[in-house]
């Protein structure tokens, strides 16, 4: 199975597209659906294009960020703005077709062939991943479109893109086009398809099938459209022999909350999109059967496959035993549920003492593989003690690198939901779990990320 990475342009729309708010908000959703590379635009505004720059580097981990810059002059720009980026990289975008280089850029083939190379030398230099990407190739002539390309590599391009902006290649066309580049040029290729005709989509996945390793996307852009991509190899990736990292459960829940955010003819009085969707009115309990469960996971936008949804009902029963289930409650089920690795551990039981006169301590009870396990131990606070407990247990000890606890809906009989972040040879592992109790939350939360660190082991 060929594993194809996305590259998300839905932020490189035109200016004033989105405000600066919304811009980040978009970022932090296409992160958690875990598109490879989130792509910003060329800086422009030194200030506040700066400053997009590192306020969404501080968040975004696990994606790629990348950033045009055309010009020398731009790529100091973005590598100062990436500089404290987990991962970063500099695109560099220029055309290759005739009439591009020559009302773009005024330049003649050979000067233009010297520009590339100069500025991608520059992008390198700076120690950050280059991307080459080559505009309106569709366009260009063969000769020179290889030529461009050896030159960026050369030039130290460690990624290349073919760009078809304006469809002038048929599907197939396409497919035989990317094959014969793939082979050639030295580096992964990547490739971006114009929609003008709707045919972006057969574009994509006939390149992916051809070499390509890489596809950009948009939400409701005039390129390969992510939700329909994403759903045809959710749906038919095994017969194509073609997958991705996404998180397919929250695919179509995260693209209509992004066309929401670029709906500029929503009313001042529509404060989300579950308002719009009559979603506050959602009540479970726990007479509700999987069904139920299943209906209203797909009203709040996650597409749940057969194991998500045992997984989702099994906690939402737990949840049900002690208070009604709303949408806040199920979001917050669907995130800490679906998409989790097997648990090698299960929780069986936890007693936890504590008290500012006795030392805290806490004995848990553990499962795996059939087997009853318990751990006792003592440790400064509740939580200390059963994380310790847990250890106990594993006989290994993890790095805490971050623990949070935050409450997902409001009262005295409110969810909590906590997030814990483990560290195992020099990576992060992230577990969350819910409970009405909040030491409950904590310990589903730890025994979940310990679970993703064994299972990648084994």
């Amino acid at each position: 199975m060929k594993q194809i990475n996305i590259a998300d342009r839905t932020l490189c729309r035109e200016s004033g597209a989105y405000n600066f708010k919304e811009k980040l908000e978009i970022a932090r959703r296409l992160e958690q659906l875990r598109v490879d590379v989130i792509e910003l635009p060329e800086i422009k505004d030194e200030r506040a294009d700066t400053l997009l720059v590192k306020t969404t580097a501080s968040f975004v981990k696990e994606s790629a960020l990348s950033v045009a810059a055309n010009s020398e002059a731009g790529v100091k720009l973005a590598a100062e703005a990436l500089q404290n980026a987990a991962k970063a990289r500099l695109r560099v975008e220029l055309p290759v077709s005739p009439a591009c280089m020559e009302y773009q850029c005024h330049k003649k083939p050979p000067k233009m062939l010297e520009y590339i190379a100069k500025t991608v030398a520059a992008a390198a230099a700076t120690g950050i991943d280059v991307e080459f990407c080559a505009v309106d190739a569709g366009s260009a002539e063969p000769d020179f479109l290889k030529e461009a390309i050896k030159a960026a590599v050369t030039a130290g391009a460690k990624f290349v893109t073919v760009c078809d902006d304006k469809a002038i290649l048929p599907p197939d066309e396409f497919a035989a086009f990317t094959k014969e580049l793939a082979e050639s040029c030295g580096a992964p290729l990547g490739v971006l398809c114009g929609d003008r005709y709707g045919c972006a989509c057969a574009a994509a996945v006939l390149a992916a099938k051809n070499g390509a390793a890489a596809v950009k996307t948009a939400v409701d852009g005039d390129i390969t459209p992510l939700e329909t991509f994403a759903g045809l190899l959710q749906a038919r990736g095994e017969h194509l022999a073609v997958t991705t990292l996404l998180r397919y459960t929250e695919l179509h829940r995260t693209a209509r909350q992004i066309r929401w955010i670029s709906d500029t003819s929503r009313g001042e009085k529509e404060a989300s999109p579950i308002e719009r969707n009559g979603e506050d009115d959602l009540k479970l309990d726990r007479n509700d059967d999987r069904a139920a469960v299943e209906a209203a996971a797909a009203k709040l936008g996650y597409d749940l496959s057969e194991e998500d949804s045992a997984r989702v009902y099994e906690e939402f029963q737990r949840v049900a035993v002690k208070k009604t289930v709303g949408a806040k409650e199920l979001d917050a089920i669907v995130a800490s549920s679906a998409l989790q690795v097997p648990a090698t551990y299960k929780l069986i039981s936890y007693v936890i003492n504590s008290g500012n006169v006795v030392t805290a301590s806490a004995q848990i009870t553990l499962e795996k593989a059939g087997k009853t396990l318990q751990g006792v131990a003592l440790g400064d606070g509740p939580v200390d003690a059963a994380f310790l407990a847990i250890e106990q247990i594993i006989g290994h000890h993890f790095e805490l690198d971050d623990f949070q606890i935050q409450a997902v809906t409001e009262g005295k009989d409110s969810v909590g939901n906590a997030v814990v972040k483990l560290r195992s040879d020099g990576k992060l592992y992230s577990g969350s779990g819910i409970s009405t109790d909040i030491l409950g939350a904590s310990i589903r939360a730890y025994l979940n990320a310990v679970n993703k660190i064994v299972y990648e082991e084994e």
